[in-house]
């Protein structure tokens, strides 16, 4: 927690808070859906939301949000991350690393490919 030692520290502390608040809640082009129940906190989900949260501020993307929701399903895929794009049907990506989750930002969410090694097949839901 960091320390406020005036009112425009506290101030600062208080935009940083209302903008990672907004880029969970705003509706945007872009959404990605972090699965947080149990098994995907247990598998990791905590550092992959957090590095998709700090990708967006470090990349400064204004259309971008992040959610998060209950278990998926997929319990030995976890951390289960779903990305979609405008109207397109959802890409869902299994055992999302921080890394991963990098790859993701800067290949499909970026780039517009998708990246084949973590996405889940359809037919394994």
């Amino acid at each position: 927690m960091p320390t406020v030692k005036s009112l425009e520290d506290l101030k600062r502390i208080r935009e940083e808070a209302m903008k990672k608040r907004d880029i969970k809640t705003t509706e945007s082009r872009v959404q990605i859906v972090v699965g947080m129940g149990t098994p995907g906190i247990a598998a990791g989900a905590r550092d992959t939301l957090k590095e998709f949260l700090n990708l967006i501020e470090e990349k400064n993307l204004t259309d971008v949000t992040v959610r998060q929701t209950g278990n998926f399903g997929l319990d030995s895929l976890e951390p289960v991350v779903q990305v979609i794009i405008d109207n397109a049907a959802p890409v869902t990506y299994g055992k999302v690393t921080p890394y991963a989750a990098r790859q993701i930002m800067e290949q499909h969410i970026l780039g517009g490919k998708v990246v084949e090694a973590n996405v889940i097949p359809t037919e394994a839901k």
